[in-house]
């Protein structure tokens, strides 16, 4: 067995002056929530945007010069990718990094931006890696792994050493588990300063080939259920190396859904004021929605924050369902009497009920409609359920007919 704690020191020492040294902050809020002591590690604040790049540097810089000569490739769902785009960058070599299908493009302008030649192929990172692993052999180029490697996973277990001298009393660390390579690092190195600290990962339900694998106790491939946005951990193939760690060293793997991830992600700008992807808020969705943590109290917790690099688009899309979701978005549609003064009445109920209008939407022309009558499709900012609950009574007793 190698000695863990000796190889991830010395990895530190070897990419410290590449990557930072990420902060590790209280957050009195999750703690408040959770009725435990809840720290967050932002690895998206890490260059590149996640901790990708300790393992990547670590790898590229122990690469000899003559194996390079053509160049390096992997494959990467994104963060990866952009790390060895940086890495490569930065020790001067030639880098291809092959993409499924899907890449959100704010990670696929970033690789582009690093200087690597982007290659899309394949549904799925798997199919990805697949394609990848041909170009290998065709053009004689490196190939390194986005997790199944010990110098990757001890690139990512520096995280660890981070942790432990920034929180020497953390009992509990949860990890985003795709293929591994960021728990297996970590968990070799806390538990190996301290064997009391739980290790726990967690995946996405829709891609949970590691989760299916540890209650296994052998690896087991599972077939994909569904697009998830927690892209950075959708992997269907664990790797060999880091489950031999997981198995070993891991205390447990949970599952979280979309929409726990996404309230998370929500949660963490609204109360934190920070940005994270889909992986990234995996931990702190787990901790707060699973009967795993609830059960806990007064625990030192260390979420990790794997990433920040969420595409625009997904944030703003996350934001609305949030925000209909926890009771603050109203959207409704009704059909009014096409007559002066009708829309007029709805609108003074709204306010009566202290209703902030966002958006009205006035139709006379749909086809499934009754002549002389409109549909009026209405967005109004609320306070809480019981708040909408309120206008919607208000409306039923003036007989205005709502559609949800």
């Amino acid at each position: 067995m190698p000695n863990y704690t000796a190889e991830i020191e010395s990895t530190y020492d070897r990419i410290k002056d590449f990557c930072k040294r990420t902060p590790l902050i209280f957050s009195t809020t999750f703690s408040n929530h959770t009725n435990n002591n809840i720290f967050l590690k932002l690895e998206n604040f890490q260059k590149t945007g996640s901790f990708k790049i300790r393992g990547a540097m670590n790898k590229i810089q122990k690469l000899d010069k003559s194996e390079v000569r053509n160049g390096i490739i992997t494959a990467s769902a994104g963060n990866h990718g952009q790390a060895i785009a940086y890495a490569s960058k930065l020790m001067g070599y030639k880098s291809y990094v092959v993409v499924p299908q899907g890449t959100p493009i704010n990670k696929m302008v970033a690789i582009e931006s690093y200087g690597a030649e982007i290659i899309v192929a394949g549904k799925t990172y798997d199919e990805a890696y697949d394609y990848a692993m041909k170009l290998k052999d065709k053009k004689g180029l490196v190939f390194i792994p986005a997790y199944d490697d010990f110098d990757v996973i001890y690139g990512q277990g520096t995280i660890g050493l981070e942790i432990m001298e920034q929180c020497p009393d953390v009992d509990i660390i949860v990890v985003p588990v795709g293929g591994g390579g960021l728990i297996s690092g970590i968990a070799a190195f806390c538990k190996s300063i301290n064997p009391r600290i739980r290790i726990i990962g967690v995946q996405s339900s829709a891609f949970h080939s590691m989760y299916t694998s540890f209650k296994a106790g052998k690896i087991e491939y599972s077939p994909v259920a569904s697009l998830t946005i927690a892209d950075g951990i959708a992997v269907k193939r664990p790797g060999i190396k880091t489950f031999s760690i997981i198995k070993e060293m891991v205390d447990d793997i949970v599952l979280v859904n979309d929409d726990q991830i996404a309230n998370a992600i929500l949660l963490l700008m609204e109360r934190a004021k920070i940005v994270v992807e889909g992986a990234g808020a995996s931990s702190l969705a787990a901790v707060l929605n699973l009967n795993y943590f609830k059960k806990l109290r007064e625990k030192n917790i260390v979420c990790i924050l794997s990433g920040g690099n969420i595409d625009v688009n997904l944030i703003n899309r996350i934001i609305t369902k949030g925000l209909i979701e926890s009771g603050r978005i109203l959207k409704f549609s009704t059909e009014l009497l096409d007559v002066p003064g009708a829309l007029l009445e709805v609108l003074e109920i709204l306010k009566n009920n202290d209703a902030n209008i966002i958006s009205i939407d006035h139709n006379r022309n749909k086809l499934d409609i009754p002549y002389k009558e409109a549909e009026v499709i209405i967005e109004v900012e609320t306070r809480n359920q019981k708040h909408i609950e309120r206008i919607l009574e208000a409306l039923k007793s003036y007989n205005i007919k709502v559609i949800k």
